[in-house]
């Protein structure tokens, strides 16, 4: 029977101490990982530990090494994004597998308003987590700037900008967009319309930008009636795609910068009498659940999501380890999924 089963209390610091033969201190420092104590204290004092059961108190080892064991995941949306956008919902999950094995808490937070995000301000100049992943970034978004002046750790799930200050980790949007609108060409399509993401995210600007490359080395002119700016919702890809048949009815393929506005697209469609890929070849981007689901299965590019989430979860646990931690950038390929809609 262990020690603590014969008393039915937990063993204190001063017991393990006691039985190593060393002082509070030393024990203490073997606990917190101090490397001013020699290996043979170290292993004396492990075997007390073990003997005795004893369970480190997590909240004072956090104190003590000015840590709170927590980071924050940071959404900026609303909360009906957050649970209708695979994106999202792959993220955390990425981000909760990497962090499964730490002894890190999760705070997942959403921040609506300014009022929300002025009360979230207050609360990382208080340092109450160790570190910041954060989703969804727009240009204007002042919390990146915000963390980088209190010296929080952070990192950003995709960019504001190309010359992006804070860590991030992101995917080849570029690329993933060039490769979708390269297969349309590929296939005989003459009149390839896209439906972006808001033009204040670098994402969307991205995607838009691979968009025109690929058309330019098809040898293709961009024609502006062609772009019409969504928001990565399944309602704002029906609302562009209106806008894409009123003013070009002679479209007959659209890249959807999202999985989600392709679905909504794609309901448009076929209000409009309009067969897929007979009439329209329609690609996203995401290759989420949604582009499986559909009818006929999307084609969409590829981004490793989830690995997104454990990567951005990776390089934050590295940044709370070494600070002050130099910048990191992580790029991540993308994939062209075809299915039977193209």
């Amino acid at each position: 029977m262990s020690a603590m089963g014969k008393r039915g209390a937990r063993p204190t610091l001063e017991e393990v101490a006691a039985r190593a033969g060393v002082g509070r201190g030393t024990v203490s420092r073997v606990i917190n990982e101090s490397p001013r104590v020699s290996a043979r204290t170290r292993e004396v004092v492990q075997n007390a530990i073990a003997e005795l059961g004893y369970v480190p108190n997590r909240a004072a080892r956090a104190l003590a090494a000015n840590r709170t064991d927590a980071v924050a995941l940071v959404v900026p949306e609303a909360e009906t994004r957050l649970f209708a956008e695979p994106y999202f919902s792959g993220i955390i999950r990425g981000v909760g597998s990497e962090l499964a094995d730490t002894e890190m808490q999760l705070l997942l937070t959403l921040i609506r308003t300014p009022k929300e995000r002025d009360r979230f301000a207050s609360y990382l100049a208080a340092h109450r987590v160790d570190g910041v992943l954060l989703v969804s970034v727009h240009a204007d978004d002042p919390l990146p700037d915000l963390l980088e002046r209190i010296g929080m750790p952070a990192v950003l799930s995709g960019r504001r900008a190309a010359g992006e200050s804070v860590s991030y980790v992101d995917s080849d949007n570029v690329g993933g967009a060039g490769a979708a609108v390269e297969h349309l060409i590929e296939r005989g399509r003459r009149a390839v319309g896209t439906i972006t993401g808001p033009l204040d995210m670098y994402v969307a600007e991205c995607r838009l930008d691979g968009y025109r490359r690929a058309l330019a080395a098809g040898g293709r002119e961009v024609d502006e009636q062609l772009v019409a700016v969504g928001d990565f919702t399944e309602d704002g890809g029906r609302r562009a795609m209106r806008q894409l048949l009123d003013r070009r009815p002679d479209l007959d393929a659209v890249f959807c910068a999202s999985d989600l506005m392709a679905s909504g697209a794609r309901q448009v469609l076929r209000e409009h009498g309009r067969a897929v890929p007979d009439d329209v070849a329609l690609i996203g981007f995401d290759d989420s659940a949604v582009a499986r689901h559909m009818d006929p299965p999307l084609t969409s590019v590829r981004q490793p999501i989830e690995e997104m989430g454990r990567a951005m979860a990776r390089v934050l646990l590295g940044q709370i380890a070494e600070r002050p931690a130099e910048r990191r950038q992580v790029v991540l390929p993308t994939e062209l999924v075809r299915r039977a809609s193209s």
